[in-house]
């Protein structure tokens, strides 16, 4: 028997029973796709010739906002210098 195989009799318990897990779920999910989104990101880069500091791959790689991460890929593809990507 497993933790998710009790029956859930109380109106509390139904209400509750799986909450943290789909929390937990949807948060995987975003750190997911932050990875895979500053994975891209370093993907073109590299594509492009840029050799990327370590400072700069932290950056990248600790960032877990989308929009932002979204932005540097676009910035990725079109900067004509990393320090321009970056605005520093």
């Amino acid at each position: 028997m497993t933790s998710t195989d009790w029956p859930v009799y109380t109106p509390w318990a139904r209400e509750h029973y799986g909450r943290g897990l789909q929390e937990g779920v949807a948060e995987g999910k975003a750190e997911g796709k932050a990875e895979e989104a500053a994975k891209s990101v370093l993907l073109v880069l590299d594509a492009r010739g840029f050799e990327v500091p370590d400072d700069t791959r932290a950056r990248i790689t600790s960032c877990t906002d989308l929009a932002q991460l979204h932005s540097w890929l676009v910035l990725a593809a079109t900067a004509q210098t990393l320090q321009g990507m970056f605005g520093d």
